[in-house]
């Protein structure tokens, strides 16, 4: 079917590339049109502090966003102060702000033990969402200004906090850090391939997926709700993907060139080998994405299905276009040289260094295997003691009034539990007795219930905990408060909603993990012929991720180098959705590599009919395109961390170093080696497993002494 497919772009090349011109040119349209239908609410649905954080919202019109923090302090005592004009005018930028302090509670757990400092809750209107601006400089602003003489007064809290963390904003966005990540493949592509057209050729493919993608998810918006999440997706594994098919099916064609074949009969065997890689590696990646709808959160649910998306066009894209490009240059793709010679010439891969490293591999499977298996043992451990958690409030980085007014919160000693406080809502008669409840739970500093407080029958209660509310101990506490209240009254606030994001998307992870390995598996036994490669595949895919995240727990949980290099202390939690989403990513992206290689040692040993020799040929020639695409996507994904937000950073350098180490470490030692120790059986394929998978049966024969 590819073969009758090449012949077809062939002949009408100038028609396929005029057509994809046009829908390439109308998806930047759509890319301009699908930014104002985002959907940017992150909903947990079912799940009790978000239930009740949504009827807070729609009867107080607050709830849902973390409070503002005012933090006074005063040589004297605090309370002789008259702090409520300050209080007042912050809470006025934001129209229907609700305030509690020691002003209107009388309540001790907003003063320090000395009484010379004292906090107010101001919670802003509205949903918590990407766009939403809750005006911090002003709301501090408004404070200072108002602030009684002889009184400070700065703003903290879990807005302000981020908001110092990520350099008040400043930096650039995610889109520009992919163009930066373009430029940066652009000049790897420069070194591998040497001439303008074929360094050229991905980057207008990877252009055109992206683009095309973003008009596929227009569409999709106007039948459900696509997180805002996905347009990132689209620059950054548009990019990725498309430049890593490119790079496949150049090299090949290159390949078939050199060794004496015309345009037409190299793009036939370019789109037989190559163009069966890129659909197979495309629905490994599609598969680790569409993996997302299975969590019970439709924020997530979007991107697993506009994500999927992204593979799908990419490989469209690479075995329509790039085929009658192809077809159109021929052998002009080595002219127009932009660097020395050496990097044109199609040399003999068994000749260079790859193929002087698989030969010592076949040679030493052992050595080579133990090295690989010893750096994958460390880096697993470390990745058992990941910890999915939002920081806590002593570790965001940054400097400022947010930093000095949680340095305040900290010298007077109250509570950082003050950061994300408890909100109970609860019936209004029932508010006296929720009161003495909580205030008698262990973790909690008190609990008090604003008279301003009341709407419609129903009241609510702040209770501030002891720990922060995105520490370990919180979670005892919150489990303590939810037994501890009557019937008719509910647990919400943004550490309880923290809380149920961990749960709905880590207790359902199980179900996710199922679900990828079961359809790569069977994805990768049609492609590869056998039952033991799909196998050994996975689980090098899975060792691969635990090896990932054991890098990011080392550098930003533990804080080995994330502060010398990228100024962010040691967080002892890695933010929840950092873990979720490298696995979508990373799963399918490095199965991409184990893709290319094996199905070029599967093609060598159709041919030879000895492991050994399908092992040279195979990583001979793949060793520089996996290294190759591999240093493209971790180019592009550690521009990611130069972003201010420490979010932004743990998920960069995790992709960033997750890919380089599945290159080198997976695929050239580890993946190498294990085939080689399990020779022929490499190549097993019952008829009996055939049959449904629609493949002829392999019985490999005694390898050759």
């Amino acid at each position: 079917m590819l073969a009758r497919l090449a012949h077809i772009v062939h002949r009408r090349r100038a028609l396929v590339v005029a057509a994809w011109v046009v829908l390439t040119i109308f998806g930047g349209f759509a890319a301009g049109k699908v930014s104002d239908r985002w959907f940017e609410s992150f909903s947990i649905p079912g799940y009790s502090a978000y239930e009740t954080n949504q009827k807070v919202l729609k009867t107080f019109g607050t709830g849902e966003q973390a409070p503002f923090v005012s933090v006074f302090t005063a040589k004297g005592d605090i309370t002789k102060e008259n702090l409520q004009p300050a209080i007042d005018k912050a809470a006025a930028v934001n129209p229907g702000s609700r305030v509690s302090s020691y002003a209107n509670t009388h309540n001790p757990m907003y003063l320090s033990q000395d009484r010379h400092t004292a906090i107010a809750e101001i919670y802003p209107p509205g949903e918590n969402t990407f766009s939403g601006d809750p005006q911090i400089k002003k709301v501090r602003a408004a404070l200072q200004e108002n602030a009684p003489d002889g009184v400070s007064a700065e703003l903290t809290g879990l807005l302000p906090l981020f908001d110092a963390s990520s350099g008040g904003g400043d930096g650039p966005s995610v889109l520009t850090e992919a163009l930066i990540g373009g430029v940066g493949a652009l000049i790897i592509l420069m070194f591998v391939f040497g001439t303008l057209p074929a360094v050229a050729m991905p980057l207008v493919i990877a252009l055109s997926a992206i683009l095309n993608t973003f008009t596929l998810v227009w569409l999709l918006t106007y039948l459900t709700d696509v997180s805002i999440v996905v347009q990132f997706l689209i620059a950054l594994v548009g990019l990725g993907v498309a430049i890593d098919y490119a790079l496949l099916m150049i090299f090949r064609f290159r390949e078939e060139l050199a060794a004496g074949e015309d345009v037409e009969t190299a793009l036939v065997e370019t789109m037989t080998h190559a163009g069966r890689s890129v659909i197979v590696s495309g629905s490994t990646v599609a598969v680790g994405l569409l993996s997302m709808v299975i969590l019970p959160l439709p924020f997530i649910r979007s991107i697993g299905i506009g994500g999927m998306l992204i593979p799908a066009v990419s490989v469209l894209v690479s075995i329509t276009l790039l085929p009658a490009l192809l077809s159109l240059m021929g052998h002009r793709i080595n002219k127009l040289r932009v660097m020395p010679k050496r990097f044109v010439t199609v040399s003999h891969p068994e000749r260079g260094w790859w193929g002087r490293w698989a030969q010592f591999v076949v040679r030493r499977p052992w050595p080579v295997a133990a090295v690989g298996a010893t750096i994958v043992g460390v880096l697993l451990a470390f990745g058992l003691q990941l910890n999915p958690s939002e920081a806590q409030a002593k570790d965001f980085p940054g400097k400022g009034d947010a930093i000095a007014g949680r340095q305040a919160l900290e010298s007077a000693g109250i509570s950082p539990g003050a950061i994300k406080p408890f909100v109970i809502l609860t019936p209004t008669a029932q508010v006296d007795q929720v009161v003495a409840s909580v205030e008698k739970v262990d973790g909690v500093e008190g609990a008090a219930a604003p008279p301003t407080w009341r709407r419609d029958g129903l009241a609510l209660v702040e209770a501030i905990p002891s720990d922060d509310g995105s520490s370990k101990d919180v979670r005892g506490t919150i489990t303590r408060v939810k037994a501890a209240l009557p019937p008719g009254a509910s647990l919400g606030g943004v550490a309880p909603e923290d809380r149920d994001f961990v749960h709905a998307v880590y207790g359902n992870f199980g179900y996710v993990l199922l679900f990828v390995i079961l359809l790569t598996y069977v994805l990768l036994a049609r492609a590869f012929r056998s039952l033991l490669l799909p196998l050994k595949a996975v689980i090098l895919n899975l060792v691969s991720l635990g090896a990932a995240y054991g890098i990011i727990v080392l550098i930003f949980q533990q804080g080995h180098g994330s502060e010398a290099i990228w100024n962010v202390p040691a967080t002892q939690s890695i933010i929840p959705w950092i873990p979720l989403m490298i696995f979508a990513f990373l799963f399918g992206l490095s199965m991409d590599y184990e893709v290319f290689m094996l199905t070029r040692m599967r093609e060598a040993y159709d041919e030879t009919g000895d492991t050994g020799k399908a092992i040279q040929l195979g990583l001979a020639r793949t060793g520089k395109l996996v290294t190759s695409a591999a240093l493209v996507l971790m180019f592009a994904f550690f521009v990611l961390s130069t972003s201010p937000g420490t979010d932004i950073k743990q998920f960069g350098i995790g992709l960033a170093a997750g890919i380089i180490f599945d290159a080198t470490i997976i695929r050239a030692l580890l993946v190498p080696a294990l085939v080689r120790l399990m020779g022929r059986w490499n190549w097993w394929l019952p008829s009996w497993a055939a049959r449904p998978l629609r493949t002829a049966p392999s019985e490999p024969a005694p390898e050759p002494v």
